[in-house]
């Protein structure tokens, strides 16, 4: 049996460089953090005692006799590209999915490394984002960027920085006491609505080169972020965020609508400097910068939503359990090692 466990990201700066169609032509740029916020994948080879082969846990419960049967399309895609059989896989979060936090990208990475580990063996940090993304975009056909494999694989305040090579990963190089300034400056509220990323990324993907200006604008950004926390004028952090938010909104319509509208003017009028919708957009979690004297301020004029304490997160996807097995597909039995 193996347990991973795969951190949530938090994307600051850069989103929508990310994309392939933009990178390998213009470069791309992006600001992430991963958070103590995770998902756990329990993997073990399934006991030959059932009527079924394979055990898929997640919002829903699949039982099927085999791969192609299930519905899942990263659990089935990831099962044959790493020649999976007989398994009984649970998925479990500290927070719920399709929010903006790469959750799907998450789940793929912790998969991923729970099958490797199934079988007895390792695989890096680079070659399982590698791998993540090679399952999301190419084996399951969805429509999206490649930070958020890197970031939930790699964990830490990056930058990541993207050609037609592949991909550069920079732990941003800033104080600790910066570090937890900018981290104790930041709220998280969940808007209670979620939403498929892949198909509002659908529309974005099509705007890539019609949205050029503003996306070289959010590359440039990243750079900028960077050079006030290093500079140590953390509120002009809060100030680009509330610019790249705006960009956002010019590349595609779809990101935000009126509710959210609601209430990132609510938090702005009590005091946030900036902020942004995590993710595609669409729904999910509002980021906000507020200085700490008006975050109360903050708290009251979104009474209505849930806040999320946060921290920083520096370990990526790990294992937490592991205990191996000896699986005989011939005889289809497990023992323990």
């Amino acid at each position: 049996m193996v347990i991973t466990q795969t951190p949530f990201r938090i994307s600051f700066f850069g989103g929508g460089t990310d994309f392939p169609g933009f990178y390998e032509k213009y470069g791309g740029k992006v600001l992430s953090t991963s958070i103590d916020k995770y998902c756990y994948v329990t993997v073990r080879h399934l006991p030959p005692f059932f009527d079924y082969s394979n055990y898929v846990s997640y919002s829903k419960t699949e039982r099927t006799t085999g791969i192609d049967e299930i519905q899942h399309p990263a659990v089935r895609e990831a099962m044959k590209f790493l020649d999976m059989h007989e398994l009984t896989i649970v998925y479990d979060a500290d927070l719920p999915a399709r929010t903006g936090l790469g959750t799907s990208s998450s789940f793929a990475v912790g998969l991923l490394s729970a099958f490797y580990s199934l079988k007895g063996k390792y695989i890096d940090k680079r070659r399982l984002a590698n791998e993540a993304i090679y399952l999301e975009r190419v084996l399951c056909r969805e429509s999206g960027g490649v930070q958020d494999q890197i970031a939930a694989s790699f964990g830490g305040l990056n930058k990541i920085i993207f050609d037609s090579n592949g991909y550069e990963v920079q732990p941003l190089v800033i104080s600790a006491e910066m570090k937890e300034t900018l981290n104790d400056n930041l709220m998280l509220f969940f808007t209670g609505l979620s939403r498929f990323s892949s198909e509002i990324q659908v529309e974005q993907e099509r705007n890539l080169e019609a949205k050029n200006r503003q996306l070289l604008r959010m590359k440039e950004l990243v750079d900028e972020a960077e050079r006030a926390l290093a500079e140590k004028h953390i509120d002009d952090f809060g100030a680009l965020l509330d610019y790249e938010w705006n960009l956002k909104r010019e590349i595609n319509g779809k990101v935000s609508n009126q509710i959210i509208d609601g209430y990132y003017s609510r938090a702005i009028a009590a005091g946030a400097l900036g902020g942004k919708l995590l993710g595609a957009g669409g729904g999910g979690f509002l980021l906000f910068y507020v200085p700490k004297e008006r975050q109360e301020a903050v708290r009251r004029a979104l009474g209505g939503l849930m806040e999320i304490p946060f921290c920083f997160e520096t370990g990526g996807t790990r294992i937490l359990y592991y205990a191996p097995e000896i699986y005989d597909p011939d005889k289809r039995r497990v023992l323990e090692a």
